[in-house]
């Protein structure tokens, strides 16, 4: 037995759907049915239709895997659970928002671009994380060498990434003189929007430079900034939500309470009233995006390789030694904060306080492995580009310093007991081979920072940064993480 529509009386303290979930039409179309959409933006939607119900309704898309999570969805009438949870409150939510979801395995590419040029569509919003984009860390163009931009390039019609399926979805909207669409960002990072459209634009430019004019005069970019802890489900946790239910609910959420989403307001085929349920719809999101991610994300990604290499599996368990927690706060303080451009009616220090006691959330374990991932596509915006704006101003960057020696020590595969781990980033073949002949402290930094898919030349050949990120690793290498970290404290 599974949570159905039909079939299943869920607990009185259950929110569930009150709109008529029938009457939803795929107004939004979004990429990327992973956990974070599942447990943030599609709540976001369900609660305001439950305050205001309407046929705004997402189909929700999932170009690479996910084949089971979509089956799944699809045996539960496309209703799943939200658990938010910490040490002091629990809140339950039967989620209704999503009403179809598609896949080119299960349903065929054609399905998924028909999908995308339907009338009604108004907005596509994407979650496909940093290397979905298919650009370059270092400066945003896309990579021409990428193998899916390789292949859609000579395939228009059979596309396997994201810009691809785009492109021949919104080619058929020109030909079939359709409206216009707005295209929405939710990932982590900088200028999403902006980023999206670059790349879209410089792709279509080189495929087909008239519907890339098209899509100047008929798509807009909104960037958005979005924030929650929704980390990847365990047993424990599923089994948590079918002994509260008496079901099983295999695409179940279980995040913290907080939540955020800032959103620039420039949407040219209308939107739904998010504002009404929490969102924030402003002109510039920019100031809100580079305080979520340096100090937020750059201090998960902080924590994500010492805490990992010190032995400590959850983010909580960071936050329960008193070093890790002391060196967090003096990298967003000292480190990041400076760096913002954010209005001073924002209280940094007490958004610092926030995050530290979001990241002691024992109810929410956030894996340091799953964190690490993907760090040569997290990094530039969470660290350096903190780092090279501190150095312009004079002060020193410690904090950001071990955070790469981290990085760097976390490459090599394997813990301080030596015992050896999946080191997972789309550029760890070519880290691994840059770094192979490199033998001291000295000559491994330098091997990193020739990476200039990562580091750009003025930091990579900075004798202040070159010097700290060495001593910082020689610390590590000869002290342990632990002791590394707790020197920063001091």
């Amino acid at each position: 037995m599974s949570i159905t529509s039909n079939s299943t009386q869920l607990a009185d303290d259950v929110q569930v759907p009150n709109y008529d979930r029938k009457a939803l039409k795929s107004r939004i179309v979004h990429l990327g049915l992973g956990a974070f959409h599942r447990g943030h933006q599609a709540v976001y939607h369900h609660e305001l239709l439950n305050q205001a119900p309407s046929d705004w309704g997402i189909c929700a898309i999932n170009l690479v895997g996910g084949e089971q999570l979509i089956k799944s969805l699809r045996e539960q009438d496309h209703r799943y659970t939200v658990l938010e949870q910490d040490s002091e409150s629990q809140s339950w939510k039967n989620i209704g928002s999503i009403h179809a979801t598609l896949h080119p395995e299960l349903d065929g590419l054609n399905a998924v671009l028909e999908k995308l040029a339907e009338p009604q569509v108004a907005i596509i919003s994407l979650t496909i994380t940093e290397k979905g984009y298919c650009v370059q860390s270092g400066n945003g163009a896309l990579d021409w060498n990428n193998s899916a931009i390789i292949h859609d390039l000579n395939h228009p019609e059979q596309p396997i990434s994201a810009l691809g399926v785009l492109a021949a979805g919104f080619k058929l909207r020109q030909q079939r003189g359709l409206t216009p669409v707005t295209v929405l960002s939710c990932d982590n990072i900088p200028e999403n929007g902006q980023v999206i459209g670059r790349a879209l634009l410089e792709f279509c430019d080189r495929q087909d430079p008239q519907l890339a004019q098209w899509i100047r005069s008929n798509i807009t970019f909104p960037s958005t900034m979005v924030d929650r802890i929704v980390p990847a489900m365990t047993p424990a946790a599923l089994e948590l939500v079918s002994h509260k239910l008496g079901v099983a609910d295999d695409c179940a959420i279980v995040c913290e309470p907080f939540r955020q989403w800032v959103i620039e307001d420039n949407f040219i085929a209308g939107r739904p009233e998010w504002e009404n349920v929490g969102p924030q719809l402003v002109k510039d999101v920019v100031p809100f995006e580079e305080m979520k991610l340096r100090m937020l994300n750059g201090s998960h990604s902080f924590l994500a390789y010492l805490g990992f290499l010190a032995g400590y599996t959850y983010i909580y368990q960071c936050m329960e030694d008193p070093a890790f927690k002391r060196a967090t706060l003096k990298l967003m303080l000292q480190e990041q904060a400076p760096t913002l451009t954010i209005g001073g009616d924002v209280d940094l220090e007490a958004y610092a306080q926030t995050l530290i006691h979001r990241f002691a959330n024992k109810e929410v374990k956030h894996q340091t492995a799953q964190i690490a991932c993907d760090g040569s596509q997290k990094l530039p915006q969470r660290i350096l580009e903190p780092m090279r704006k501190l150095i312009a101003m004079g002060k020193p960057f410690p904090c950001q310093a071990m955070a790469i020696a981290g990085w760097l020590r976390y490459l090599s595969g394997n813990d301080e007991n030596n015992q050896s781990y999946q080191v997972n980033d789309p550029l760890f073949s070519s880290l691994s081979q840059t770094l192979s002949g490199a033998e001291t402290p000295e000559q491994k930094v330098l091997a990193l920072l020739s990476c200039r898919d990562i580091f750009p030349q003025d930091l990579a050949t900075n004798p202040a940064v070159i010097a700290a990120i060495t001593d910082s690793y020689r610390q590590i290498m000869t002290k342990g993480t632990a002791a590394a970290v707790a020197s920063l404290s001091l």
